[in-house]
């Protein structure tokens, strides 16, 4: 189990969902894959609650593995090639840093 979780949910704008998912599979995944590693999870909303969001949850060690991995990524070419396609379709972003509290063991 991971020490710290990057909880990041991204609102698109309404109708753009299937071009998001594609150009993140297409684009944005690997990058992100071959720096990160495996997400945790990455999910869509569908029908319930607030809808047209993405959720990802990236696991690390400490926040300091957290940025130096997202450091690195940012340099990549490809990540920018990325966040230029995407950027238009994002309504908004919200990144939350979790952790586990005390008690729990792993």
């Amino acid at each position: 189990m991971k020490a710290v979780v990057d909880h990041r949910t991204y609102t698109i704008k309404f109708g753009h969902m299937a071009q998001y998912v594609a150009m993140y599979q297409e684009y944005g995944y690997p990058c992100q894959v071959q720096y990160l590693g495996q997400p945790i999870g990455w999910y869509t909303s569908t029908d319930i609650g607030m809808l047209n969001q993405v959720v990802h949850l990236w696991g690390y060690d400490s926040l300091q593995e957290r940025a130096e991995k997202r450091a690195r990524m940012k340099e990549d070419p490809r990540w920018k090639v990325f966040l230029e396609k995407i950027l238009p379709l994002i309504i908004t972003q919200e990144n939350k840093i979790l952790s586990q509290p005390g008690f729990i063991q792993n």
